[in-house]
């Protein structure tokens, strides 16, 4: 497997850099022990408690594009603290990406405390999604109720994805407003629709096409 090795101290004294190198050289033996080839070595001085940190902008972007398998930390400590730590375990969990750390010499073992809120989290990150699917629902039924005709939009489905499908059709905002529905529950009725756009989108589009 391609290997992050991620090293991090909390402050930029001459003193911790003694403490970066030895980092590094814990996480190139345990890269070496597991055979993992090291795609990208990032080394950073900041609070483990920010989360904007441009080392770990760096590992989520080599993630998400593919280019490394797994992450090699000293500990926990050294990926966040607190909150922060709690994010990003989330956000490589659900990227399926394995963390190996120098102190257990292997896989990362989340105490019990920190699975149970990942699991919480992860209820609560479900229930947003049907809620936001059920808003979408409802703002479509609205829609209808209110006289909209799904079938007139049927010639957008050829269409292929792109550019061209961002667009949506003006005059179905201006319709709907008219129907006195809200810019959010119009741009839900987009989403339904296949436009993706949010509720700013629509009322900037809006104001542009009163304006023009």
């Amino acid at each position: 497997m391609k290997a992050i090795l991620y090293c991090r101290v909390s402050t930029d004294k001459k003193t911790q850099e003694t403490s970066l190198a030895r980092q590094r050289q814990e996480l190139i033996t345990l890269a070496g022990k597991y055979d993992f080839s090291v795609e990208k070595v990032i080394e950073e001085q900041a609070s483990g408690y920010e989360i904007d940190r441009d080392g770990i902008f760096q590992l989520l972007d080599c993630f998400s594009a593919k280019n490394a398998d797994c992450l090699l930390i000293q500990d926990e400590t050294r990926l966040g603290r607190g909150n922060t730590k709690i994010a990003l375990f989330h956000q490589l969990h659900k990227m399926s990406i394995p963390i190996y750390t120098a102190i257990h010499d292997g896989r990362l073992e989340l105490s019990e405390s920190d699975s149970m809120v990942l699991q919480i989290v992860g209820i609560v990150e479900e229930y947003q999604r049907r809620i936001h699917n059920s808003k979408i629902k409802r703002g479509m039924k609205k829609a209808i109720n209110e006289g909209y005709d799904p079938s007139k939009n049927l010639a957008y489905r050829n269409k292929a994805p792109g550019r061209e499908r961002k667009a949506f059709p003006i005059e179905e905002v201006v319709r709907l407003r008219q129907k006195k529905l809200t810019f959010e529950e119009i741009a839900h009725t987009l989403n339904g629709m296949g436009h993706s756009v949010s509720k700013a989108t629509v009322h900037r589009r809006y104001q542009e096409y009163h304006n023009a």
